[in-house]
C-alpha cells in the first residue's frame, strides 16, 4: 500500500513540474553549480588510462604524519558508536594554545568552507553587499548569493597585481562582508602588508572582514606575506580568519577546518546556525595529532615550495603565463579554451580544473604533486598547447 502511494505521488508530481519549481527559492535556482573536478574513477572508465594524476583539488601528495595515522587507529579501536564532542573542546584548546587565542573565539567546521557557509545565513539577507576578489573561490560567491546578497568582484590587474582603485571603489559601496583570500584561490597570489592594510583601512567599521587563509602554511616562508591573524588581532573591528587541515596538513578526506573570530558573539551566532555535530570525532583527533607534528608540516611545505619554483620556471620558459603563486597550485594561461585543454589532459589520465569564471576561461588550475607526476603533466600540457612549435624561440620539449 505504501509503495502504491509513493508511485502515485511521483506521477502527480510529474504532471505538474511547476509545483517543484515554485518550491525552490529563485536565489537558489540561479546559483552556479560548484565544480569539484572530474572523478578519478570516472576518468579511468571513460578514457581508459591505468594511471590517474589528480591535480584538481589542491590536496597534499605527501599525506599525513605518522601521528595522525596512530590517532585515527586509536579512535577507531575505541569505537565510533557515540556522537562526537559537539564543540570539539580538545581540538579548540589545541588551536587556541598554538595561536594564543581563547577557545571562545574558536569555531570548528567540516572544512573551512563549512564556516564560509555558516556566515551567510548568520549575517546576510537580501540586498546586502559582499565584496570578493576575482577570479574567486566559487563558494565566496555561491553562499552569499544563496541568501539574496549582491556580490561585487574586484579583479586582479592583467598581471595579477593588486588593483587599489578597484578595491577602494568597491568598499565605498558599504559592504556587509568583505572576503579576502591570501593566498588567493585560484591564483595563489598573496597580498603584502601594504595591500592588506589598504583594504582594512577602506572597509567600513561595521563590515565583517573574512580572511580566507586556507593556504596559509604554504605562504609563511614568503617574506612579502603578512600573517593575517597577527595583523587583525590588534584591530577593534569585526573579523574572522579561516584556516583548514585539508591542505598542508593532508586531512582533506576527513574535512576539518577552523575559524578564529574577533568576538565570541560571532562564534555564538555561527554555532546557532550549524549542525550540532559538524566535525566527526576521527577528524577532531586527527587534527590534534596533526598540530602536534610541525616537522611533518614543515617538510610538506618545503617539498611543495621546491616543486612550485621548478614547475613555474619550466612553464614560463615554455611560454606560458603563470600567476605568481605562493601556494600548492598554479594558475596557468593556456591561451585557448581551458575546457578543451582539460579534456585533452583527461584522455591522458591527468585531472586539472578548467576555470569557467568570465574573463578567465583560458586558465587551468593545477595542483602541485610529486615531481614525477608534475613532469608528466608539464610534458603533456606542452604537447596539447604546442606553444613551442608556434614560436621558434620557445622550447618545444621538457626534460
Amino acid at each position: 500500500m505504501r509503495q502504491v502511494q509513493i508511485e502515485g505521488q511521483a506521477e502527480r508530481a510529474g504532471e505538474h513540474p511547476s509545483a517543484m519549481e515554485s518550491l525552490v527559492r529563485p536565489e537558489v535556482a540561479g546559483l552556479p553549480a560548484y565544480d569539484p573536478g572530474a572523478d578519478p574513477d570516472e576518468v579511468s572508465r571513460s578514457y581508459g588510462p591505468t594511471r590517474i594524476i589528480k591535480l584538481s583539488n589542491n590536496e597534499s601528495p605527501y599525506g599525513v604524519s605518522a601521528g595522525v595515522v596512530e590517532a585515527v587507529r586509536r579512535r577507531l579501536a575505541a569505537g565510533v558508536a557515540r556522537y562526537p564532542d559537539p564543540m570539539g573542546k580538545r581540538l579548540a584548546e589545541a588551536i587556541g594554545d598554538k595561536l594564543a587565542v581563547s577557545t571562545e573565539h574558536v569555531i570548528l567546521g567540516n572544512g573551512s568552507e563549512n564556516i564560509l557557509e555558516l556566515l551567510s545565513p548568520a549575517l546576510l539577507g537580501a540586498g546586502d553587499i559582499v565584496t570578493i576578489q576575482a577570479p574567486c573561490f566559487s563558494l565566496h560567491e555561491i553562499f552569499p548569493r544563496m541568501m539574496g546578497a549582491r556580490v561585487d568582484k574586484v579583479p586582479f590587474t592583467a598581471d595579477f597585481g593588486f588593483d587599489t582603485a578597484g578595491w577602494l571603489r568597491a568598499l565605498a559601496a558599504d559592504p556587509k562582508i568583505v572576503f579576502i583570500a591570501s593566498p588567493s584561490n585560484p591564483t595563489g597570489v598573496i597580498l603584502d602588508r601594504e595591500q592588506l592594510d589598504t583594504i582594512l583601512d577602506a572597509t567600513p567599521e561595521t563590515a565583517l572582514v573574512v580572511l580566507d587563509d586556507a593556504y596559509h602554511e604554504y605562504a609563511m616562508s614568503n617574506p612579502s606575506y603578512p600573517d593575517g591573524l597577527e595583523v587583525l588581532r590588534g584591530l577593534s573591528r569585526p573579523w574572522i580568519v579561516l584556516r583548514t587541515f585539508s591542505k598542508a596538513y593532508g586531512l582533506a578526506g576527513l574535512r576539518v577546518g577552523y575559524g578564529i573570530a574577533s568576538d565570541a558573539r560571532l562564534v555564538d551566532a555561527l554555532n546557532r546556525v550549524r549542525t550540532p555535530y559538524n566535525v566527526n570525532q576521527v577528524a577532531q583527533d586527527a587534527a590534534v595529532a596533526a598540530l602536534d607534528d610541525q616537522a611533518h608540516l614543515a617538510e610538506t611545505v618545503r617539498r611543495t615550495g621546491l616543486e612550485r619554483t621548478r614547475i613555474t620556471k619550466a612553464l614560463r620558459a615554455a611560454g606560458f603565463r603563470v600567476a605568481p603563486s605562493a601556494s600548492n597550485f598554479l594558475f596557468i594561461d593556456t591561451e585557448q579554451s581551458a575546457v578543451v585543454v582539460a579534456e585533452q589532459l583527461l584522455r591522458s589520465g591527468i585531472i586539472v580544473k578548467p576555470w569557467r569564471e568570465p574573463g578567465y576561461e583560458g586558465f587551468i588550475r593545477a595542483s602541485l604533486s610529486l615531481p614525477e607526476e608534475n613532469d608528466v603533466f608539464v610534458r603533456r600540457l606542452l604537447e596539447i598547447c604546442a606553444l613551442g612549435r608556434s614560436n621558434g624561440d620557445r622550447p618545444s620539449t621538457y626534460p
